[in-house]
């Protein structure tokens, strides 16, 4: 499948998606957000894709918010709609059940911050800063920004943040918890593949499973989401990848996972 605003590469089981504007700072307009829901897409069908990373072109920019030459010509009917199609494309994303790593490699701004925000988690180069700067603008974040990032990082740093418009750096993303890691420039990426092989080498069943419950388990209260724990627990001890891991531990061998999510 060929895309005019994405990079999109499969090796060994890790797909990465690079966002692919570098002249607008790889800023999100509507073709770019139709190309991702279709890499999306593709992703999700391929059962041998265990690991998403999605990064942006250039030294740069993640993505840079959206292209706002585009976003000044809207009318309200037109921004409604712009802002649905964005929150259906990182609703998406955020509900793949494999795991996604953002490498946010510079500017993660707007909506560029709301889609590493629907990633699993985040590794950034030291020059990344992050920011919804909506406001400036004299509008508020549409992709999802009011209500993700509040639930990662607390109510009140999210308000500062989306209140102000300010941008922060990657230390400073990470002392919030905003990031996970951040690593020099040079070293993000291959960083970045260090984690997403570890993962892809575990059980495709438990890492779905995993993934499902700590989201299902997010948006309820303790005693649902430990029931729902429970199921998915249950449920990954029919797998051949459980058969593998608890052989492999009790023969004292490292355990080959090559288990399917149909056996």
């Amino acid at each position: 499948m060929a895309y005019d605003n994405l990079l999109f590469q499969v090796d060994q089981g890790i797909a990465t998606i690079t966002f692919n504007r570098p002249k607008a700072l790889n800023a999100l307009n509507q073709a770019l957000l139709g190309e991702l829901s279709r890499a999306l897409d593709a992703v999700a069908a391929d059962e041998d894709i265990r690991v998403l990373i999605l990064t942006g072109a250039g030294e740069k920019a993640f993505v840079a918010g959206a292209d706002i030459t585009e976003l000044a010509t809207f009318t309200a009917l037109q921004a409604k709609v712009f802002s649905r199609a964005g929150h259906a494309v990182i609703a998406k994303l955020q509900e793949l059940p494999i795991a996604v790593i953002a490498a946010v490699n510079g500017f993660a701004l707007g909506g560029g911050s709301e889609i590493a925000l629907a990633c699993d988690f985040i590794y950034a180069a030291e020059n990344a800063k992050f920011g919804l700067p909506e406001i400036t603008l004299g509008l508020i974040p549409g992709f999802g920004g009011t209500q993700r990032l509040p639930r990662l990082i607390g109510a009140n740093r999210a308000k500062e943040l989306i209140f102000t418009g300010k941008m922060i750096g990657a230390a400073e993303a990470a002392l919030i918890g905003l990031v996970n890691k951040v690593f020099a420039p040079a070293a993000l990426m291959e960083e970045v593949l260090k984690t997403a092989r570890d993962i892809a080498a575990k059980g495709r069943v438990s890492l779905r499973a995993a993934k499902q419950a700590v989201n299902q388990g997010l948006n309820t209260d303790l005693a649902t989401g430990c029931s729902i724990e429970a199921d998915a627990f249950a449920l990954t001890m029919a797998s051949a990848d459980a058969k593998e891991g608890t052989a492999a531990f009790l023969e004292k061998r490292k355990a080959v996972f090559t288990g399917k999510l149909l056996e």
